[in-house]
């Protein structure tokens, strides 16, 4: 295996350290507004997007834009809050389905105004458009990478 050359390592942890510093404004935007975290939206717009306005929670899983090791968990807060509900799966009574509820979708609305505000201060500012799909063509070679 041939060792990364210091371009490589420079790269990876400016993106580290981006995606870290980026995300937290972007959390501390929405907590000072009164607003769940980003993983509350993250599943409450995956389920919005989806039939119905429901998925399963291994769909729910491969949606969203953060570690699900935690989202039995997530799911069970947001269902206490009357934000989705678990309804069984058609023909299945061993799985489920998440649905969002007009709650869920209420907070999902209210809170992307600023959470696209966000972006756009911390991020969407920073970078024209040619730089961010530059950076959008870059990043796709990454995630492509994942399934080879």
């Amino acid at each position: 295996m041939q060792e990364p050359s210091a371009a490589i390592i420079k790269a990876w942890g400016r993106l580290i350290r981006a995606e870290r510093t980026v995300v937290g404004r972007i959390e501390a935007e929405l907590k000072s507004a009164g607003f769940p975290s980003l993983h509350w939206y993250d599943v409450l717009l995956e389920l919005k997007r989806g039939p119905d306005g429901r998925l399963t929670p291994r769909e729910i899983e491969a949606a969203v834009l953060f570690e699900q090791y935690n989202l039995s968990r997530l799911l069970d807060r947001m269902e206490a809050e009357g934000l989705v509900r678990r309804i069984p799966f058609p023909g299945d009574k061993r799985r489920q389905l998440v649905e969002i509820t007009e709650a869920g979708r209420s907070l999902q609305e209210r809170m992307w105004p600023v959470y696209g505000g966000a972006i756009s201060r911390f991020f969407g500012e920073k970078l024209g458009e040619k730089e961010a799909g530059q950076l959008s063509g870059l990043l796709l070679k990454l995630l492509q990478a994942e399934n080879t």
